[in-house]
C-alpha cells in the first residue's frame, strides 16, 4: 500500500515514541523486568525453537528477567534434563534476583579474560551454544564481547547484538556510557573482519526491532 520509504519513515517514528516513553522499560516476564522490546522476545522464542541451544550465553543480566524467560521456554520444548541451560554475567548483582535450576549467574565484566574463561569452562563438547550481547553499549566494549565470544557460538546458532537501535539507528541514548558509536557500528565492524556470520534480516521481519543489524547466525 505505500512505497517503502514511507513504511519505514512510519515504524521509525513508532519506534521513537515507544522507546522515549520508556515503554520497554515497563516490560516484565512473570513479574520480573525484562528490558526487551516484545517484538524480539517473540523472535528469540523463535530462534530458541529452532536452533535449538544447549546453552545460552547472556551478558548483561539486569534484573533478570530475559533468563528467566528462556529458562520458562527450556521447560515448554520438553527438556525434563534440564540439561539446557543459561549462563548470565554482570558486573552487578542486584536482590532478589530470578532463581532457576537452568540459570546460573556469573559477577564481573564480559569482556574480562577471567570472567570469559569461566563462560569457556561451561561450554560443554556436545552444547550447542547462542550468545546474547547486553551489556555496556559502546562500540568498544561490544567489538569486544564480539571477539571474546562468537567462537563459542555453534554453527546454525545465533550470537545476538542488542540495543543496535542506539546512536541514531534510529533513537538516541540518554545514557552516558552508550553515548557515541555502539553495537551497530561493533557489528559493522566485527563483520569486516570474520566471515563465519551472517545478518539474518528475516529476524527483522516484525519491522520494529532494537536489534538492527544484530542478528548474527553462524555460517554452518
Amino acid at each position: 500500500m505505500y512505497p517503502r520509504e514511507e513504511v519505514s519513515r512510519r515504524v521509525d517514528a513508532f519506534h521513537e515514541a515507544y522507546y522515549y516513553a520508556g515503554l520497554w522499560r515497563n516490560t516484565t516476564w512473570m513479574g520480573v523486568p525484562a528490558w526487551k522490546c516484545p517484538l524480539d522476545l517473540w523472535v528469540y522464542q523463535e530462534i530458541i525453537h529452532q536452533t535449538r541451544p544447549t546453552l545460552i550465553i547472556e551478558c548483561g543480566t539486569a534484573h533478570g528477567g530475559t533468563a528467566l524467560y528462556m529458562a520458562h521456554l527450556f521447560d515448554t520444548m520438553g527438556d525434563t534434563a534440564k540439561t539446557s541451560r543459561i549462563v548470565s554475567v554482570d558486573i552487578a548483582e542486584r536482590p532478589n534476583m530470578p532463581r532457576h535450576p537452568r540459570i546460573e549467574y556469573l559477577l564481573g565484566s564480559s569482556t574480562d579474560e577471567s570472567v570469559v574463561a569461566r563462560v569457556r569452562e561451561r561450554v560443554r563438547a556436545d552444547d550447542r551454544v547462542m550468545v546474547i550481547l547486553d551489556s555496556l553499549h559502546s562500540r568498544d566494549h561490544v567489538f569486544a564481547e564480539l571477539r571474546a565470544y562468537w567462537a563459542m557460538v555453534s554453527p546454525g546458532c545465533y550470537l545476538i547484538v542488542e540495543d543496535s537501535n542506539i546512536n541514531g539507528h534510529p533513537v538516541w541514548t540518554d545514557y552516558e556510557p552508550d553515548a557515541g558509536p555502539g553495537p551497530f557500528e561493533a557489528v559493522a565492524d566485527f563483520m569486516n573482519e570474520n566471515d563465519r556470520f551472517e545478518i539474518d534480516a528475516s529476524r527483522e521481519r516484525f519491522m520494529m526491532t532494537f536489534n538492527p543489524s544484530g542478528y548474527l547466525r553462524r555460517k554452518a
